[in-house]
């Protein structure tokens, strides 16, 4: 891919469970070079997430800031969950601050879903974005701003079992096509009434597996789309 130069130069990085994934964008939220992916380490601790991050970015262009997605809460940069990659392991990790000092540019860590959200919203009124991959994500945004960080996820959405264990990876597995698509059916209902958005994005690798036919208001969108979230990190929307 050609490169297109147009001011900042920003590292996009998406840590998912089953792999990570990276670009280069412009401040324009253009992509500077091809997508590309290395497997999730295991154990997906922060030392072999953060070498796995060297080794996808080491031969990226020129970049001048950082910008992360990761799969759990994050606050200021630190993770506090992380429960498709070992909360233990991950709990009060400066991430932000390790990968600053590893990459030596400045870096944002935030929600994978929250970044995400600022890939692909259409920044008109009440949004919601859902990832539908390893696990439950969600973001929030009103007119393209984030709103605070909800861990969905986490919530009972029958019984004791969450939506994390509802419809992650393993009930997609476990249940099969058909009966994962009728719990989608159900969960989006629910979000429906919950949150009364004017929009809803549906991301995540697990995203293209849905069968049924969805409301106009309702739009499944590619990872490649989410990760251009990472330029709006940097340089938000002007108004």
């Amino acid at each position: 891919m050609k490169i297109k130069k147009a001011g900042l130069q920003i590292l996009s990085i998406d840590i998912g469970g089953s792999h990570i994934k990276g670009t280069v964008l412009n401040e324009l939220g253009e992509l500077q070079i091809d997508y590309a992916k290395v497997v999730t380490p295991k154990p997906a601790d922060p030392l072999h997430v953060i070498n796995a991050i060297k080794k996808l970015v080491r031969s990226f262009p020129h970049y001048d800031k950082v910008a992360v997605g990761f799969p759990g809460y994050v606050k200021n940069g630190i993770i506090i969950t992380a429960p498709n990659l070992g909360t233990d392991a991950w709990h009060n990790f400066n991430l932000s601050g390790k990968l600053t000092e590893v990459l030596e540019k400045t870096t944002k860590v935030v929600n994978d879903a929250d970044m995400q959200g600022l890939g692909v919203a259409d920044r008109k009124g009440f949004e919601m974005v859902i990832t539908l991959g390893t696990g439950f994500g969600t973001a929030l945004l009103m007119d393209g701003n984030l709103l605070p960080h909800l861990e969905l996820a986490h919530h009972p959405v029958y019984k004791k079992i969450t939506y994390d264990e509802y419809i992650g990876e393993k009930a997609l597995k476990k249940q099969g096509l058909k009966n994962w698509n009728k719990r989608i059916y159900k969960v989006i209902l629910i979000l429906k009434t919950v949150f009364n958005y004017d929009k809803l994005f549906i991301g995540g690798g697990n995203a293209s597996k849905i069968n049924f036919a969805l409301d106009k208001n309702i739009k499944i969108v590619a990872n490649a789309d989410g990760i251009k979230g990472g330029a709006r990190l940097w340089v938000p929307e002007k108004k």
